[in-house]
């Protein structure tokens, strides 16, 4: 029986039916310079040790200092935070200019208003395909009360929209 041809945009659209939490990851740079990426592949790994990972695509212009920078901060956004997730889902620009943050391990920045922020050693990378699994050694962490920024068939929203009680 000759096999069926593999839709790659159907196969997205499908994965878009698994509704994620939204997170910005920080770091910086060996040269100074500050990152920042939109990511909804996060993940816990490991209670002992407490380990996460995320994905990035290898496409990204930030992926070289991601994968050197000694740490990185995973920041889990607030429903306010929409507009935070669309700048940092941007190419190119300067991603914190308008934006105060904190310093972290490493010098990683923390965006304030997030439901958790864990400030993770960058301990290894593994292929993943057209991305990159990156695993990080959580060494501190902070939780804030909220509600979680909602990434659901291709659109941002909140835990009310999605019930149907906005």
């Amino acid at each position: 029986m000759p096999e069926a041809s593999f839709d790659s945009r159907e196969f997205r659209n499908a994965l878009g039916n698994f509704a994620t939490g939204v997170t910005i990851i920080t770091a910086k740079g060996q040269n100074g310079e500050l990152v920042g990426v939109t990511a909804s592949s996060f993940n816990s790994v490991s209670l002992d040790p407490p380990l996460i990972l995320w994905s990035l695509d290898r496409s990204s212009a930030s992926l070289r200092i991601l994968e050197a920078a000694s740490h990185f901060c995973v920041h889990i956004l607030s429903e306010a935070q929409g507009d935070e997730c669309m700048a940092f889902a941007k190419t190119g620009a300067d991603k914190f200019t308008d934006l105060e943050c904190g310093e972290g391990l490493g010098g990683a920045p923390l965006i304030d208003g997030c439901l958790a922020r864990f400030e993770c050693r960058n301990v290894v990378h593994h292929d993943g395909g057209d991305h990159v699994i990156i695993v990080g050694e959580v060494e501190r962490f902070d939780v804030q009360d909220g509600e979680p920024l909602i990434f659901f068939r291709g659109k941002l929203s909140n835990l009310a929209a999605q019930s149907g009680d906005a």
